[in-house]
């Protein structure tokens, strides 16, 4: 059986599901950065954020998108940490 060809643009269920995943944990990074104290330093945050998701945003293979993905979500976790040692 032959396999079957995506229209010019779509993106595949493997792809589909990635983007998701990346998605899905900007959103929770800029959820999290809402909880900074102080203004200047969430303003600094968001910019990062942005500018990391923006700079890798073409990334196509699949090994270094699994790895950005890890790298994010242990940056996630230590923000989160760090948010919660600020606020005690």
């Amino acid at each position: 059986m032959a396999a079957r060809r995506l229209p010019p643009g779509a993106l595949s269920l493997k792809q589909f599901l990635r983007r998701q995943q990346v998605l899905q944990l900007y959103k929770k990074i800029l959820r999290a950065i809402r909880d900074v104290p102080d203004e200047a330093d969430r303003h600094y945050l968001k910019d990062w954020a942005r500018e990391e998701f923006r700079r890798n945003k073409d990334a196509t293979e699949e090994d270094a998108i699994r790895m950005m993905i890890t790298q994010g979500n242990m940056q996630l976790q230590e923000l989160q940490r760090t948010i919660k040692l600020a606020k005690s």
